[in-house]
């Protein structure tokens, strides 16, 4: 039988490192466009706590999303041990294009998918590169989609590329704002035959827009004076999107996994999107209580997002690398485990696939 493996990796970490000092004298309004009366400290700190998020990294001026898209999956194709020709598909997940750091406008032609495939030098017409947007589970839906690919014959080969540079897309006045960072990560999905399971096992995908499609949005500065009142930017209903992601992340997780065959007890690993620390905690404690399981198995959910913030759709390919690579101390993944994927954004949009390693 068909199955579809990661065969190889790669990530682009920018170089800014952006600390939650450097906040301090920002000028932060709430969303009725008030100064909000607390310190920056208090807010800061505030924040911090909540989100578990310290640091997060940030691109340099002279790059844009489809530039570190591209360069992690160089990183990809350096180990992936064929021709880059051979490629069936690229697959870019992101949500704002290209945006320059001197123009806030998004731009999306030609695809990010088209550009990236150019910059890697790639001439064969048969690599088809095209782009999803999908909120931040965008990677870990065009994942399915090769998957798809792959088990039904048309593709052999599949680049996966989560790529964002929120940097450019966050009001400088809301506290929402220090949430976001840059970052891509790649991944190449190749076909195998294998008489028992491997690989991506099963997947599960909702949407829910009837009432929720607006826990995300774009919209103007909460700042009523910013200096380019037309600019617009991504704007979240933080308390909303918190209490959905905690009532239907679980589920999703526990029905995909149950589609593979596996128990709970089997799971070696969980990789879920990162944006909120506390909120992970929460998703993870009210999946394992699905179970009826109150003491999670130590170690199961590497997090990187102290140090890299929240790079939506570069989330989990960047966190899946660096694991793989053994750049998250105490953290490995070994041939025969079993790992849960899952993401939550704009849609909103929940998916998850069970693969075993």
């Amino acid at each position: 039988m068909t199955y579809s493996i990661i065969t190889s990796s790669g990530s682009y970490i920018p170089e800014r490192c952006i600390k939650n000092e450097d906040f301090l004298s920002t000028e932060f309004f709430d969303a009725t466009g008030n100064k909000i009366k607390k310190t920056n400290n208090e807010i800061i700190g505030q924040f911090l706590d909540i989100s578990t998020i310290a640091e997060r990294r940030y691109v340099t001026d002279d790059l844009v999303a489809s530039d570190i898209a591209a360069l992690a999956a160089e990183e990809a194709l350096k180990s992936a041990g064929f021709d880059r020709e051979e490629l069936d598909y690229i697959i870019v997940a992101h949500n704002f294009g290209d945006i320059k750091y001197n123009n806030r406008k998004s731009d999306s032609v030609p695809a990010l998918a088209a550009r990236v495939k150019h910059i890697l030098g790639i001439k064969n017409p048969a690599t088809v590169a095209y782009d999803i947007l999908f909120g931040c589970p965008g990677w870990l839906q065009a994942m399915i989609q090769a998957d798809y690919y792959i088990k039904s014959g048309d593709a052999k080969k599949v680049m996966v590329i989560g790529a964002e540079t929120l940097s450019r897309i966050y009001d400088p006045h809301d506290r929402d704002g220090m949430l976001y960072a840059d970052g891509a990560g790649a991944t190449i999905l190749e076909a195998v035959e294998s008489d028992t399971p491997i690989g991506m096992l099963a997947h599960k995908t909702r949407s829910d827009t009837f009432l929720y499609s607006k826990m995300l949005y774009m919209d103007k500065s909460f700042n009523k004076d910013y200096e380019n009142p037309e600019d617009i930017f991504i704007k979240m209903n933080g308390r909303k999107l918190y209490q959905y992601a905690l009532e239907n992340v679980p589920q999703a997780m526990k029905e995909c996994l149950e589609k593979s065959g596996f128990s709970v007890g089997d799971i070696k690993k969980v990789l879920i999107h990162q944006a909120n620390g506390k909120m992970d905690d929460a998703i993870l404690q009210r999946f394992y209580k699905l179970y009826d399981i109150e003491e999670i198995p130590e170690d199961i959910m590497p997090m990187t997002i102290s140090y890299l913030g929240n790079t939506s759709v570069a989330t989990l390919p960047t966190l899946y690398d660096l694991i793989v690579k053994g750049k998250i101390s105490n953290q490995s993944i070994s041939k025969g485990d079993i790992i849960v994927f899952a993401s939550v954004g704009a849609g909103m949009h929940i998916n998850a696939f069970v693969y075993k390693a």
